[in-house]
């Protein structure tokens, strides 16, 4: 089974920017994120496939930029103009957008007002 390691996260003030990582043990054709605030549903964030095609939800589109390296199975989230409202866990998922096969550990990412 497919392993994912994220990195990155951690507190930000509101306007910064911050970059998230995911590493996978292998060759994964769509990769991704997702985030949840306690006591709510995860949210799917932005995902991509190994061709490059990109997703991204309508909260964070123009803000956050989904990239990968194939070459490291790795994928990035570049997220920039944070809003209090984007502080949530961020998992990186792997496999289809709504039936993902495997995750991260989930790496918090906080941003003050």
């Amino acid at each position: 089974q497919v392993q994912l390691v994220e990195s990155g996260g951690g507190l930000v003030q509101a306007g910064g920017s911050l970059r998230l990582s995911c590493a996978a043990s292998g060759s994964i054709f769509v990769m991704g994120w997702y985030r949840q605030v306690p006591e709510k549903q995860r949210e799917l964030v932005a995902f991509i496939t190994s061709g490059g095609s990109t997703n991204y939800a309508d909260s964070v589109k123009g803000r956050f930029t989904i990239s990968r390296d194939n070459a490291k199975n790795t994928i990035y989230l570049q997220m920039s103009s944070l809003k209090p409202e984007d502080a949530a866990v961020y998992y990186c998922y792997a496999g289809p957008a709504y039936a993902p096969v495997a995750w991260g550990q989930g790496t918090q990412v906080t941003v003050s007002s």
